[in-house]
């Protein structure tokens, strides 16, 4: 008779059973029972064999589909050859995959341990020495001024007016050095690599017609990707919650149920984890930010807040005061990829939010370390980053983990959206009946931050007679959210009461979450995840919002600057 064993581990009672004694009998219980015990024992003996005839075996299927699908392109299809749709997405999606399995699998096992060697660490040393030589800093530093200010200078020489939001530009960073908590402690080569990233991915991106449709592409891939969520929302909800009516309860936030299990899956893997330390090392090469600080800001570029935090969620609660002020920061700066068409629906232009999106990325690493320098040793660095021990045995029960996880992240989101965006909503009363008994029943936070931000539109580069309407749209973003800042941009762009400059300018500043109600979904999404931060979050809360803001106009005044006349 089996005998139930039970014993402590960790402060739970596990419970063990004894297996029971049994012989097969017959003699083709026995047959099987042999020929499995062979099976296991053939697959363990041959298993890098059986992998290497897998592997050969899928790449022959999947060279044999894609010369299937070039063959019908060729002699059926009809339509053009294009990277970002139909059969070309398909050439560009196996030439970046075999290029990374080529790299690692070939190039870096026969020449990685040479080129780390003999190469990269001479490359290393000597950067090292040159770098301690304080001349060649100040020279190295004057040689990237010198080359960016020829190339304004050049840029601009027809219109010398594109030149304004630099005004904006530097009073943004006065302001940031000012307010920052610890001026003493801010990271220098942080803020100004990201000042200098962030420059570069708007000449990548804005002035070159092939990085933006490349972007482009890749937004609307991540977008789609992300919709698949709605498909299992619309069968719980029902279509007209989901697809007509659109109720935000219903439409956006199931997706997070989705993509947790996926990020669940992807931890469980390793894959998630490989791709942090990779992304990490080249980011903090670069700005020496950490590997979480790093992943957040390319996430949030195609990912909405709480979408992006899953990514790092495993190290959520031994970050950082900084790196949560970096985490939130990034969130308001940036918006995700499934709202973009509601945006383009309103009028404004596709390019210009993604581009907006992208540039925003390395702002955020600059500004938010100007507001908030790291005063901590830091757990999540390339170097010491701590290895979090898979809590799932298989794929299965992380991604059910993952999906029931949602529960609380959805829960905590709703009941902090409900409370802000009731807030605001006592304060415009507020000031509505305070409003009314001095004759201007209509006044509220909208248009009292409209003529407060009058003068940092014209400081973005705003012609002065429109200041007073972009500056509107910034407080009506604000105070509300971008949703509403958006379709009454398409309002103002329908009437013509907005000029190509002005619109430009008013698109790459309302592109962020920067609003109330946004700030209730981010602080009670990682509140749920991580119970123990709660006090850092609500302490950092104003400032990274206030970080968000300047990240979203520092774009717009890098945006005023290189976008030429004639492009509008």
């Amino acid at each position: 008779m089996a005998v139930d064993k039970r014993k402590e581990i960790n402060g739970v009672n596990n419970i063990t059973h004894e297996l029971l004694d049994y012989e097969p009998s017959g003699w083709f219980e026995v047959t099987l029972s042999k020929t499995g015990s062979s099976i296991d024992v053939f697959l363990k003996k041959n298993k890098p064999v059986i992998k290497t005839t897998f592997i050969f075996i899928l790449n022959g299927l999947v060279i044999g589909f894609f010369f299937a699908c070039l063959y019908y392109w060729i002699n059926f299809s009809s339509d053009p050859l294009e990277l970002c749709f139909g059969f070309g997405s398909l050439i560009a999606l196996l030439s970046i995959v075999y290029f990374f399995i080529i790299y690692f699998l070939v190039v870096k096992r026969l020449f990685g341990k040479w080129f780390e060697r003999v190469i990269w660490t001479k490359v290393r040393k000597t950067s090292s020495r040159l770098w301690k030589i304080i001349i060649f800093r100040w020279l190295l530093c004057l040689a990237v001024l010198a080359a960016i200010a020829f190339y304004l200078y050049w840029d601009t020489r027809d219109a010398p007016e594109r030149l304004i939001p630099l005004i904006g530009l530097c009073f943004l960073l006065i302001m940031g050095f000012v307010f920052s908590k610890h001026p003493g402690r801010i990271n220098w080569r942080c803020v100004t690599m990201g000042l200098l990233i962030q420059f570069l991915f708007g000449v990548i991106f804005i002035r070159w017609d092939t990085g933006r449709y490349a972007l482009q592409c890749f937004s609307n891939k991540v977008a789609t990707f992300l919709s698949y969520g709605l498909d299992g929302s619309e069968f719980v909800f029902g279509e007209l919650l989901v697809r007509k009516e659109q109720v935000f309860a219903f439409s956006t936030l199931p997706v997070i149920f989705f993509f947790s299990m996926l990020v669940e899956v992807l931890f469980f893997w390793g894959a998630l984890q490989w791709f942090c330390l990779k992304l990490g090392s080249v980011l903090q090469a670069a700005t020496g930010t950490t590997v979480c600080e790093s992943i957040i800001a390319v996430g949030n570029i195609f990912l909405g807040m709480s979408e992006s935090v899953l990514l790092v969620k495993p190290y959520l609660p031994i970050l950082t005061a900084s790196e949560l002020h970096v985490i939130m920061s990034s969130g308001f700066a940036t918006v995700s990829g499934t709202v973009l068409a509601a945006y383009i629906a309103f009028g404004a232009e596709p390019a210009h939010l993604v581009t907006a999106s992208v540039m925003s990325a390395p702002a955020a690493l600059c500004y938010s370390k100007l507001l908030l320098p790291e005063t901590r040793r830091s757990l999540t660095t390339v170097d010491n980053i701590q290895t979090v021990e898979r809590q799932d045995q298989s794929a299965l029960s992380a991604a059910t983990r993952g999906a029931t996880n949602g529960i609380v992240l959805v829960l905590n989101i709703i009941a902090n959206l409900v409370a802000f965006v009731s807030f605001i909503a006592f304060i415009n009363g507020v000031l509505g009946y305070c409003g009314g008994l001095l004759g201007d029943p209509d006044i509220n936070l909208e248009l009292i931050f409209g003529k407060i931000f009058i003068p940092l539109c014209w400081m973005m580069g705003v012609p002065w007679e429109e200041c007073e309407l972009v500056g509107s749209l910034i407080g009506l973003k604000t105070v509300v959210n971008e949703f509403v800042a958006y379709q009454r941009l398409g309002e103002m762009k329908n009437a013509g009461l907005l000029s190509p400059r002005a619109e430009l300018i008013a698109t790459y500043s309302l592109c962020g979450f920067t609003n109330p109600s946004s700030a209730g979904i981010l602080i009670g999404a990682i509140s749920a995840m991580a119970p123990n931060q709660r006090e850092t979050l609500s302490s950092t809360a104003v400032r990274a919002f206030f970080a968000g803001c300047g990240i979203c106009f520092m774009t717009a005044c890098i945006a005023g600057i290189l976008m030429p006349e004639d492009s509008f």
